[in-house]
């Protein structure tokens, strides 16, 4: 497996209005998922594993931080900007009234004029510097797309011309030439945000009931610009053949199917466009534990096949133990550990993945007799009031949401 990064994650916040109030769905998260691996995000419900997702797709405008994909920023939020240049012009405010307090207690006027002007500068240069990353942030977010299809017709155009350099017939000359004005009107539509898809909790609820099962594998193709009614058949027949469905079911209904052939609709659809990264959004959670099962092997060997990155969130912790590579665990929109799976499982450090962990039933009735269920309290567990937490490596890969204390005393459980 390769070792490049193709989803960074920097800083993610994704609140929402409650009235006057406001819901840190998602505070400060930060990870990056490698080409080729299954990246596991847990969590008990409501902790902001799928507003993580939808923000990574784009289903929501993020409020602050980036994410980049294969290198390129495709969403940003302006927050921290906007933050930054409120705390420089409070701080202004502040050394303003400063300075007037030294003028009444007898400073010289030279040694007050320099401090403001001191103040002044330090004032614009963030504002400047601030401005300009809003700026940034601003059109990646709006124009990755079209920045995206630009640099795709430009790979077009530079195929072509040595193809057509040498080429001497006339006639596949101007073939070539037909091909590729076809190539260029497909790679004008084509969007980065294609190369990401995602499968979704619910399987009948994220499939529309008055399209057949045709329509809905083959929408991404049309939507893309994809004409050719032949080649979009062939491409639905081999979808529903790699998630192990049959060719009659392209012409029925979502109802006439259950849970887990749903799922594997949704898979097919998700799939179709080739992606590079499938944020794949509790897709179990719906299905028997059986169908379950199913499902899983699917995407792993889809994953494999197809050289899949998956962004698998669950709560389903025995499940992401078997199919992820890496582990990140979040807990009320903070992301508090992240670790190689075989690394986390077998020394869990923060007190929510040792409560998560021990929630775990196992076929056993000897262990299952003796199972402590341990209880996460933050309250008791932490004491943030001075000593203030951040994300730290405790050892090579494994990174714990702590502070100064609790950092030495994980390194001290790790040795």
């Amino acid at each position: 497996m390769a070792d490049d990064v193709i989803l960074k994650v920097e800083h993610l916040c994704q609140y929402f209005k409650m009235g006057t109030a406001e819901l840190k769905a998602v505070d400060d998260v930060s990870f990056d998922v490698r080409r080729g691996e299954v990246f596991g995000l847990v969590g008990e419900s409501g902790c902001g594993k799928t507003t993580t997702g939808r923000s990574i797709i784009r289903l929501y405008d993020i409020t602050g931080g980036s994410i980049y994909f294969d290198g390129q920023r495709i969403c940003a939020g302006t927050r921290t900007y906007k933050d930054a240049i409120r705390a420089a012009k409070e701080a202004f405010r502040q050394e303003k009234k400063n300075i007037a307090a030294a003028k009444a207690a007898g400073a010289g006027e030279e040694e007050c004029a320099e401090r403001l002007k001191r103040a002044e500068d330090e004032l614009h240069r963030v504002m400047a510097e601030q401005t300009a990353c809003i700026r940034s942030a601003v059109d990646d977010h709006k124009n990755c797309n079209k920045k995206f299809a630009a640099a795709q017709m430009e790979r077009v155009r530079a195929a072509f011309a040595e193809k057509k350099a040498a080429e001497t017939d006339p006639e596949k000359l101007a073939a070539l030439e037909k091909e590729e004005r076809e190539a260029l009107r497909l790679a004008s539509k084509d969007r980065i945000m294609n190369k990401i898809q995602m499968i979704f909790q619910d399987p009948i609820a994220s499939l529309d009931p008055r399209m057949t099962v045709r329509e809905i594998i083959s929408e991404g193709l049309v939507i893309r610009g994809v004409k050719d009614k032949k080649y979009i058949e062939e491409q639905v027949f081999r979808m529903l053949d790699l998630v192990g469905l049959v060719p009659d079911h392209a012409n029925r209904y979502p109802h006439e199917f259950s849970g887990g052939q749903r799922q594997r609709i949704g898979i097919a659809r998700a799939i179709i466009l080739n992606p590079e990264l499938i944020i794949a959004d509790e897709p179990i959670s719906a299905l028997d534990v059986s169908i379950q099962a199913q499902v899983i092997n699917l995407l792993n060997d889809l994953r494999h096949e197809l050289g899949l990155t998956i962004l698998f969130i669950a709560h389903d912790l025995s499940v992401v133990k078997y199919f992820s590579d890496r582990i990140g665990v979040m807990y009320f929109g903070k992301l508090v550990e992240l670790a190689p799976s075989e690394e986390l499982f077998a020394h869990p450090l923060h007190p929510y993945t040792k409560s998560l962990l021990s929630a775990i039933p196992l076929p056993d009735p000897v262990y299952e007799r003796g199972r402590t269920r341990i209880v996460y309290n933050p309250i008791a567990e932490h004491d943030y009031s001075v000593d203030l937490p951040s994300m730290r490596e405790v050892s090579e890969g494994h990174f714990v949401y702590c502070n100064d204390a609790e950092f030495e005393r994980y390194k001290v459980e790790l040795s």
